[in-house]
């Protein structure tokens, strides 16, 4: 089982964590970036096959390679019969298509969460328009990912594959977690960037994380209490659905508590920070899990003991550009998903991905900060705008 092709919107940190952990690895995304391993065999479906990238044109291109076993990352959670066909004839190393239809339905995870009387954000199943309804509300596509299409509910008609939940005024964070055989293991948890005009995102649009130490007030002062939480979380969850492999679960960290909100049964953003940070191979966790129902000796709060917090932050365009010669970045360890020279990005498309480490959640955010705008100005040099 040691050739995996792995298939979503953005494959370079889980390809090049399966290449480091000795898999022969095929590669399918949206971008095909510059600096995905050398040994990935790494296919664009826009720049190779002339196809934009969705996941059930990724998984008609996976009929096409040979391998032991498919793992998928975003956005295939939201279409399970992309990941039944992605799986066709080789070994799924996730949560197959029948645990995607409900654990991504909003109503099914608040009523796993009540069960276990952990706090959620409430989805709203009765008329959203009661002038006596006290509660603040956002819409939402059931098809989520990312933030994007979010927004303040504002009265009216629920559009059609949209669902109402409750705003809570809170820090953004999750906690990511492998599972087997119904015990979820969690392997870190990040307060999320979200919207930071910075990184040149807005609204509800995700762009990074901070995974922070023991100890530190990167979110809220009630910190190891809202870790415990976050914990609890990964375990429902998993209890819930019979969840396999990595996942994450995103809450909003309020009052000292944490207000579970989704889960993305997947690969998430935040794991390469836990990487980074433990010194974990993320994939191989999951290929062990998936595989072999087995997950390791980690303990998540004796290792956020020892270690600085980390970060990565998403820099999205600001304008439509086609960008130069990008080989000069793949020397600069604070750089990712680096795109292919003469690479045309429209505004709103993400450029790269930033990485920065400090003592705490706060100067780590600064160095973010800092380097986006050096990027940024880099950027304006080197490209020609559209």
């Amino acid at each position: 089982m040691n050739r995996v092709l792995i298939a979503g919107f953005s494959t370079r940190a889980a390809a090049n964590s399966a290449a480091a952990a000795g898999f022969a690895v095929t590669a399918l995304d949206a971008f095909g970036d510059l600096d995905v391993d050398s040994s990935v065999r790494v296919v664009s479906l826009p720049r190779d096959l002339g196809t934009p990238f969705t996941p059930a044109a990724a998984a008609r291109a996976a009929a096409g390679f040979v391998t032991d076993a498919a793992i998928y990352l975003a956005n295939f959670e939201n279409h399970p019969a992309a990941v039944s066909a992605l799986a066709a004839d080789r070994a799924l190393w996730g949560n197959p298509s029948g645990v995607l239809q409900r654990v991504r339905n909003p109503a099914l995870v608040a009523a796993a969460l009540r069960d276990h009387g952990l706090p959620f954000a409430r989805v709203n199943e009765n008329d959203p328009n009661d002038p006596n309804d006290p509660n603040d509300w956002l819409v939402k596509p059931l098809e989520s990912g990312g933030g994007r299409g979010i927004r303040r509910w504002e009265g009216g008609t629920v559009p059609a594959g949209h669902y109402l939940q409750e705003r809570i005024d809170g820090v953004a964070a999750s906690v990511v977690f492998v599972s087997a055989g119904g015990v979820a293991l969690p392997i870190g948890v990040s307060r999320q960037l979200i919207g930071e005009a910075a990184f040149g995102a807005d609204g509800f649009r995700y762009c990074g994380n901070i995974m922070a130490p023991a100890g530190d007030p990167g979110f809220e002062h009630h910190q190891e209490t809202l870790v415990d939480g976050a914990c609890a979380i990964a375990s429902a969850v998993t209890a819930s659905f019979d969840l396999v492999g990595v996942n994450g679960a995103d809450f909003i960290a309020a009052g000292g508590k944490a207000r579970a909100v989704e889960v993305n049964p997947r690969w998430s953003g935040s794991m390469e920070l836990a990487e980074r940070a433990y010194g974990l191979s993320i994939f191989a966790l999951h290929a062990e899990a998936c595989a072999r129902g087995g997950l390791p000796a980690f303990d998540l709060k004796r290792a956020r003991r020892a270690a600085r917090a980390v970060g990565k932050a998403i820099l999205f365009a600001r304008e439509p550009m086609t960008v130069g010669d990008t080989h000069s970045w793949l020397g600069d360890a604070t750089i990712a998903d680096v795109p292919q020279p003469g690479e045309r990005i429209a505004a709103g498309r993400p450029i790269c991905t930033i990485f920065a480490d400090a003592e705490d959640d706060a100067g780590c955010y600064r160095a973010l900060v800092q380097r986006a705008e050096r990027i940024y100005a880099s950027v304006a040099g080197a490209v020609r705008l559209e």
